[in-house]
């Protein structure tokens, strides 16, 4: 039997707006807020080998030290309804960037990236929840705003500890962007 492990590679949103979008969705009933911080997903739970472990930490460190920090220009909302019950902070600044890490960090050898969806970096503020609470928070974040400098992505496991897929996150690593 091969021993697997969940992983994740993620940007995380830096207080005080972290705290205030991962209340918000808490508010929401959202269970996923008790576990996963507020943050921009650049690699989405997937599970590897854990003997290539290593390896994928190596080419993160390939794929950090070959881009530059940049900035991410967090504004407004929006959804992927009615083809996912999701509402999220949209970005305004720092699309390409985050396409081009998510790319970059997805042909690592042995990660393979959920494909059913394109991706689209976003932070989730309300999912499976009722519609009602997605209503109320595409409306209350609607006139959000935070820009902030990304110098850094996190390689996350998941801990299991019980909760099903619901399980917390626990940070790995830290890869500097630009080496």
């Amino acid at each position: 039997m091969v021993d697997r492990t969940r992983i994740g590679v993620a940007i995380d949103v830096p207080q005080p707006w972290g705290t205030a979008l991962t209340v918000r969705r808490a508010a929401t009933g959202d269970p996923q807020a008790a576990y996963t911080p507020a943050h921009v997903t650049l690699l989405g739970p997937t599970e590897v080998d854990t003997a290539v472990l290593p390896a994928v930490e190596k080419h993160l460190e390939a794929v950090a030290s070959a881009h530059p920090p940049f900035t991410i220009h967090l504004r407004g909302t929006g959804t992927f309804r009615p083809i996912t019950e999701v509402v999220f902070v949209a970005l305004a600044m720092g699309i390409s960037e985050c396409e081009l890490l998510a790319g970059a960090i997805a042909a690592a050898e042995g990660v393979h990236r959920d494909t059913r969806f394109p991706y689209h970096p976003h932070v989730t503020v309300a999912q499976d929840v009722p519609p009602e609470q997605l209503d109320a928070v595409f409306d209350d974040l609607a006139g959000f705003s935070a820009r902030f400098e990304v110098t850094a992505f996190t390689l996350f496991s998941h801990g299991g500890n019980g909760h099903g897929s619901a399980g917390p996150w626990h940070p790995r690593r830290d890869f500097s962007l630009g080496g």
